[in-house]
């Protein structure tokens, strides 16, 4: 699982913001917001990784449980999924 092409991660005034640039950007209008564990998930999935690499980093970033861990990413691959910007 990898975040689609066409996308980068930029912080503004301290927020973490992904932008659409290229031709992306003609066809997803806007930014999407991300708090700093979303931001973290965000800069993983720049490499192909799996839900549970995901949890796993959380849990050792964050040292949460592991049923925390891995409702974030669901929460988080979900929103992803929504919005068009998982690569395929």
């Amino acid at each position: 699982m990898k975040i689609r092409e066409g996308f980068v991660l930029r912080r503004v005034m301290g927020q973490a913001m992904a932008i659409a640039v290229g031709e992306t950007s003609r066809t997803f209008k806007g930014m999407v917001k991300l708090n700093d564990t979303a931001a973290d998930m965000w800069e993983w999935m720049a490499e192909d990784v799996t839900e549970e690499q995901l949890a796993s980093r959380l849990q050792e970033k964050y040292d949460v449980d592991a049923a925390t861990a891995k409702e974030s990413v669901e929460q988080f691959v979900a929103s992803l999924k929504e919005q068009g910007l998982l690569a395929e």
